[in-house]
């Protein structure tokens, strides 16, 4: 029976959260001693854990057959792959930053200067894109001391909370991309294994959405509906359950995270009263 090869990081956040991801999903596995491979007991796929910068090659020639990773991996090394969804999770930021001293007053301020990075492919397409000329240290690690001991005159790396930065005396003076964790895969996939992914994105989607939404159940009198429902559409649109008080109705429904405080303070000008907010598991669209 065919097995879908999925290459994630061996450690650190990522692998973590992907493997939370996986287990959302209902995919059960078990990794003990740290094993480089590792199946699943109830679907058919197969996990390898592998450095994150190795895993766009891997995919690319076959050995993976998706792989799941940070988005600026995929860009630096421009292989020949697709990327399939964005996960959500991973999110930073790829930015340029100089001297905290330094005055900063647009990219011009990069012509000419030596610049420390573990992404040159991103920041020799982006430079010259812009027409301005830079010179690229490449390095494999701490990029943030690069200015410090005189190796270049700013540096490009991945910025979360900027504090790696302000501890070696840097400032964030441009993001020149924004990355977060995607699923890739191979383009030559035959039909049993590109069955398994169909299967897997499906379930991502659930998992996804449900992390997107929330279950949302309020009472409410029944000359406001109206106005609710253009609130609150729902999937298709809300629930709507007499109550035992006269005029007054239950509506269940769903709210995007994002515009949940804002759609809560319109609900209550409307009359809207105990509003109740559940997580939702799993959503199937």
């Amino acid at each position: 029976m065919s097995k879908l090869k999925i290459a994630i990081q061996k450690s650190g956040r990522l692998s973590e959260k992907s493997l939370d991801l996986l287990k959302d999903c209902g995919i059960k596995l078990w990794n003990g001693d740290l094993q480089l491979k590792a199946e699943a007991h109830n679907f058919p796929v197969e996990m390898l854990f592998l450095r994150d910068d190795d895993i766009p090659h891997y995919v690319e020639q076959g050995v993976a057959d998706v792989g799941i990773l940070g988005e600026n991996e995929v860009w630096e090394k421009d292989k020949n792959v697709a990327i399939l969804k964005k996960l959500g999770f991973a999110n930073c930021k790829l930015s340029l930053a100089i001297p905290k001293d330094e005055v900063y007053n647009g990219l011009a301020y990069f012509e000419n200067k030596r610049i420390a990075t573990s992404y040159p492919r991103i920041l020799q397409s982006f430079f010259k894109k812009k027409g301005i000329d830079v010179s690229i240290e490449e390095i494999g690690g701490s990029v943030e001391i690069a200015t410090g001991i005189g190796l270049a005159d700013a540096v490009f790396d991945i910025v979360s909370t900027g504090n790696t930065l302000i501890m070696n005396g840097l400032k964030e003076a441009d993001v020149v991309a924004k990355s977060e964790a995607v699923l890739i895969s191979n383009r030559s996939l035959d039909s049993d294994k590109h069955a398994i992914l169909d299967k897997l994105l499906f379930r991502l989607q659930a998992v996804l959405s449900a992390s997107k939404n929330k279950y949302i159940l309020l009472n409410a009198p029944d000359s406001a509906i109206p106005e609710i429902c253009k609130i609150l559409p729902g999937m298709k649109s809300p629930t709507i359950l007499p109550l035992a008080k006269e005029n007054w109705s239950s509506l269940h429904s769903v709210v995007r995270e994002d515009a949940f405080w804002d759609v809560i303070d319109q609900l209550k000008t409307l009359g809207a009263q105990g509003i109740l907010i559940i997580p939702i598991e799993k959503m199937v669209i």
